[in-house]
């Protein structure tokens, strides 16, 4: 190294604290071809097996063998190229193949070739998308693409942002409610203010318990709201609540109305809940991160009926329409500038009001964060392939193979369906043949529980397929379907349920 040093600084190279600062110290071209081999890795290994259904959904392991097989530990020296392809290969082969056709364990799946391009470009340039100077294309890209989506929720004008997942939608959603309700708060803070409460259902996301605590609102002034049957809220309950908060003394706010919940893929009636809010004066926030894209399709719209006369909407496009994680949008009807009103910070280093290019382009500051993902780019980048025809097509495939696994469900022996499905979610016992002459009572209940993640641990370790369960409102663990993958098809449903039988054969 001295030698090198010497060598250096007699070709005028400049020394500052021991350090060369001639050319850079990366070596390009061996970082070009790190980047292509792995590359042919991810091609070869995640691309080209995605839709393949021999391969295995997950290869799974404890985690203490896993730490092992992985190498996790990091060391004062490089590791050689070698090596790191090897470690591309081990993170890949460990990892959960959320591409499968027979992953059907959450609310997103599948691979869409034209967002995973999106996404390989947005990684490689590496934007923030806050000013129009530093990623141009991507804010007019994020304009396009919520201006496209307000027309779906069936607003004349609006606003939006895109941020990192639904959950923080909903907080968005809840802070621009109170901030709407009172203004001070955003200097004053907390103090003064009376007791705010804010209306969801019981069957709502766990983040809107998560919101009213980030915000200083507490749980407790969350009031959730009794659910029918099939998990919908009950306007009825709704308008009782209100009137009691009122009478309490409390200050309701904000009503949030769940479109696609996250178990029973249930939809709030929104019209129904609309009128209250108009009557009380309240905000209606639409939590559609889940049931949002059934708005693309003409036929399955009409479960969103009435989320026009909503004032914010989340809607995930990484879920059904398959834009990739994370693509999250909240979309507001005002268009006065709420947005920004209630999230500007105004940094004078960032947002200079004195620009060469119109500054209302720079539209970071109606955001929480500072950096921020292009993650319009992947969904308008899909929406570019396929059209509004195509996006529509997946959603009604996804429906009709998620009804067509319901009238199988209903042929086979052992399988009992909780509710007929309104949406991609469809949630069933299998009840094992030694337990399908037992009596109906506490006994049978106890023993059904422990079928589903007995089922679950067995698909798991074979690595046939990944399939969600849970307990549920006082019902015993059942097993939640959800159909999304375009790479999904009729015979991957009848091997769903050939495997379950399978696995629990013995039980």
């Amino acid at each position: 190294v001295d030698i090198c040093k010497q060598e250096m600084l007699q070709k005028n190279a400049i020394l500052v604290d021991g350090v060369i600062l001639n050319g850079p110290i990366v070596d390009s071209k061996a970082g070009e071809k790190f980047v292509e081999e792995a590359c042919k890795i991810i091609m070869e290994e995640v691309i080209q097996k995605a839709d393949d259904v021999t391969e295995k959904v997950c290869e799974w392991q404890d985690p203490e063998t896993l730490k092992q097989i992985l190498d996790l530990e990091m060391r004062d020296t490089g590791e050689s190229h070698q090596k790191l392809l090897q470690l591309c290969q081990d993170v890949i082969q460990y990892s959960v193949k959320t591409s499968h056709p027979r992953f059907f364990n959450q609310l997103y799946a599948g691979i869409d070739y034209y967002s995973l391009v999106a996404r390989f470009i947005s990684e490689a340039l590496n934007p923030s998308v806050y000013t129009y100077e530093v990623s141009p294309v991507f804010l007019l890209v994020e304009e396009a693409v919520i201006k496209k989506m307000i027309q779906f929720i069936g607003w004349e004008e609006g606003d939006g942002i895109f941020n990192p997942g639904g959950s923080v939608s909903n907080m968005y959603a809840m802070n621009l409610a109170r901030y709407k309700f009172c203004p001070e708060i955003k200097e004053k803070g907390l103090s003064g203010l009376p007791r705010l409460v804010l209306f969801t259902s019981e069957e709502c996301h766990y983040s809107m318990k998560k919101a009213a605590s980030f915000l200083g609102i507490g749980t407790e002034n969350v009031y959730f709201i009794k659910t029918d049957e099939r998990g919908k809220m009950i306007p009825e309950e709704l308008e009782k609540q209100v009137q009691r908060a009122r009478k309490e003394g409390s200050a309701p706010f904000l009503v949030c109305a769940t479109a696609g919940t996250t178990v029973l893929g249930a939809f709030d009636p929104l019209d129904k809940i609309a009128d209250i809010c108009e009557k009380h004066g309240l905000w209606l926030h639409v939590d559609a991160s889940w049931g949002g894209s059934a708005l693309i399709s003409r036929k399955h719209c009409r479960l969103l009926h009435g989320i026009h006369r909503a004032d914010s909407v989340a809607w995930n496009p990484h879920k059904m329409l398959l834009a990739g994680i994370q693509c999250c949008a909240l979309l507001v009807k005002d268009n006065s500038g709420l947005l920004k009103k209630c999230y500007s910070a105004e940094a004078a280093y960032l947002f200079q009001q004195d620009k060469f290019y119109d500054v209302s382009y720079d539209t970071g500051d109606k955001s929480i964060q500072c950096s921020r993902r292009p993650d319009a780019f992947k969904f308008w980048l899909t929406w570019k392939a396929l059209g509004t025809t195509g996006l529509e097509e997946r959603v009604n495939r996804a429906l009709a193979l998620a009804r067509y696994l319901v009238e199988e469900i209903k042929k086979r022996e052992g399988f009992q369906l909780l509710l007929e499905p309104e949406y991609a979610n469809v949630c069933f016992w299998y009840i094992p043949p030694s337990l399908r002459k037992m009596e109906d009572g506490p006994e049978f209940w106890q023993k059904l529980h422990q079928v589903a993640p007995i089922i679950k641990e067995r698909m798991m370790k074979k690595g046939s397929m990944m399939l969600g369960y849970q307990p549920h409102q006082g019902k015993v663990n059942f097993f939640r379907q959800v159909v999304i993958s375009p790479q999904v098809s009729r015979e991957d449903m009848d091997f769903l349920l050939d495997e379950i039988e399978l696995l629990a054969k013995d039980l």
